[in-house]
């Protein structure tokens, strides 16, 4: 029996990947291109149908889409590897469906992705962040400025942060709340301890006066616990009012990391003070690779010089 066109094939995989897959509309309409532009290249190389192709067909479609022709631009390695995956699916499908034999893309693997190297903030950055909490003397803009500092000078996430209770701080130490219930300690930092302490001391019982009565650390207007979304509108508004784009509470424990990484600690200690169960998860923020490091230093938070 004659085997059918590698356009109907295709045309029969989106069919799949769409009714049976669920895929998004986005999503299907990348792997429509990425599949058209695999059909072109298999009819230069007179492949009508998808048992004619072999590895090495496969193989010169990865080099094409990474070096590029005269009507495609070079791709980079993750729109590369976005193209292949699609190519491998549409093969094993053809096996399944029985119009192949064999997978010829089986062999070839897509590029490695390049690291995701966060984005950080300068300390500069940091400062005016902070500074931009609210006006001063307000117990909101005490709350805010602590929560700012915790978020950067410990690394939190964000969701370990507003599930702080009063009993989580101890004196130069704050106990976080990590994922799969694993509780850290993590040291306080000058900037974070003397902001958690007026917070604490100024700003809390006038909070707390408004409400039922909660152990959690950060409050809300209203006396109850601050809750994530709450959190963020914190950061978006001292962002704002600082001048900053893109801010995120992510982008603070990257910053974090970032600061701790460039004073010398060791990759290591940074893992324990941000709770990753992998070094391989840290050394993303390492983009000399972890050779540039010192020997571990005492795992103290980052600091700013005094002004």
């Amino acid at each position: 029996m004659r085997s059918p066109h590698a356009a109907a094939v295709i045309a029969g995989y989106l069919a799949h990947l769409a009714a049976d897959r669920g895929l998004a509309a986005n999503t299907l309409a990348s792997y429509r291109r990425d599949l058209a532009r695999y059909l072109g290249h298999l009819g230069s190389r007179g492949r009508m149908s998808l048992a004619e192709v072999d590895e090495g067909d496969v193989a010169a479609f990865l080099t094409a889409l990474r070096s590029g022709d005269e009507r495609h631009r070079a791709l980079a390695a993750g729109s590369a590897a976005r193209a292949v995956s699609a190519v491998r699916g549409l093969h094993r499908f053809a096996v399944r469906e029985g119009v192949c034999a064999h997978d010829a893309a089986r062999g070839v693997h897509p590029p490695a992705r390049p690291p995701h190297v966060p984005k950080a903030l300068g300390v500069a950055e940091v400062e005016r962040l902070i500074a931009a909490a609210g006006p001063a003397g307000v117990p909101l803009t005490h709350r805010n400025r602590a929560l700012l500092e915790v978020l950067y000078g410990t690394g939190a996430r964000i969701s370990e942060a507003v599930g702080l209770t009063v009993d989580d701080v101890e004196p130069g130490l704050v106990r976080l709340p990590g994922k799969g219930g694993r509780t850290r300690a993590v040291p306080l930092g000058r900037y974070a301890g003397e902001a958690l302490g007026a917070y604490l001391g100024l700003a809390r019982p006038v909070l707390s006066a408004h409400g039922p009565g909660t152990a959690a650390l950060f409050l809300n207007a209203r006396g109850g616990g601050l809750t994530r979304q709450g959190a963020w509108e914190v950061l978006r508004a001292a962002a704002e009012r600082a001048g900053l784009s893109g801010v995120s509470p992510h982008m603070l424990r990257h910053s974090f990391a970032t600061h701790l990484l460039d004073a010398g600690v060791d990759v290591r200690v940074v893992q324990e003070l941000l709770g990753h169960a992998s070094v391989t998860t840290t050394q993303v923020y390492t983009p000399a690779g972890v050779d540039r490091l010192r020997a571990a230093c005492a795992p103290a938070p980052p600091d700013r010089p005094t002004s």
